[in-house]
């Protein structure tokens, strides 16, 4: 089955850039919101541990203070992947977080769930 891409975006309120950064585009700092634990292997692939389970994704894309884009190794050779972007309105300084990631049609509700809940824990966590 194919996976349908979706998009999501979260207001964050933060002045460092840098800060909002190292929680989002970091191993560390998602090891505290999005997984138990995070570390990179071979330079070019994050390994997520969750409840002793292990899942690979590797690098596509990665600018940072702006984007990171992630590939899950399940998805290898097709156009699913997962990217956090930080979105900043010149005008106003606000933040924005804007996700985009890919599932079943039918887990799409539950992935948003998950996103939401994880992300209302990276914001308790860093202050956002």
């Amino acid at each position: 089955m194919e996976k349908a891409k979706f998009e999501l975006e979260y207001y964050l309120k933060s002045p460092s850039l840098s800060a909002v950064w190292v929680a989002v585009g970091t191993p560390a700092g998602m090891a505290e919101w999005f997984a138990d634990d995070v570390w990179i292997e071979n330079d070019t692939k994050y390994v997520y541990l969750w409840d002793g389970h292990i899942q690979k994704a590797n690098v596509i894309d990665l600018k940072p203070y702006s984007y990171i884009r992630l590939q899950w190794e399940e998805d290898t050779g097709t156009d699913a992947c997962f990217e956090l972007k930080l979105i900043i309105n010149e005008l106003t300084k606000d933040m924005v977080l804007h996700i985009t990631d890919f599932a079943l049609q039918n887990e799409i509700n539950d992935s948003i769930l998950v996103w939401n809940k994880q992300i209302e824990e990276m914001k308790r966590k860093n202050g956002l």
